[in-house]
């Protein structure tokens, strides 16, 4: 992997927001910042834990968006494979062409 940037996307059940949000929060070393939605799961493979869920037809769950170095990446992942061992947290990384504010 390079210094050039991706971004990192997550989906996690809605009921490890806070937790979720609050192990990002402690990663200072690795991310700067993040960017969380609400959003429903849909497909064969999502898991619908509460009766709510399988009555609405859909799974509650956060997608949250972090970008960082894709050197910085795999690290990343690997802490969160172990203190989120077992959730079924989903992931991919895309490359980032450009990232920057506008102030």
């Amino acid at each position: 992997m390079t210094n050039e940037a991706v971004c990192l996307t997550l989906i996690a059940p809605r009921e490890l927001r806070e937790e979720l949000f609050d192990y990002l929060s402690e990663q200072t070393d690795l991310v700067t910042g993040f960017t969380a939605t609400d959003a429903a799961g849909h497909g064969a493979r999502v898991r619908l834990r509460t009766a709510a869920e399988r009555v609405k037809g859909h799974a509650d769950e956060v997608v949250v968006r972090i970008v960082l170095r894709a050197d910085q990446t795999e690290r990343l992942l690997d802490r969160l494979r172990g203190s989120f061992a077992g959730t079924k947290l989903v992931y991919w990384v895309l490359p980032v062409t450009e990232f920057g504010i506008i102030d």
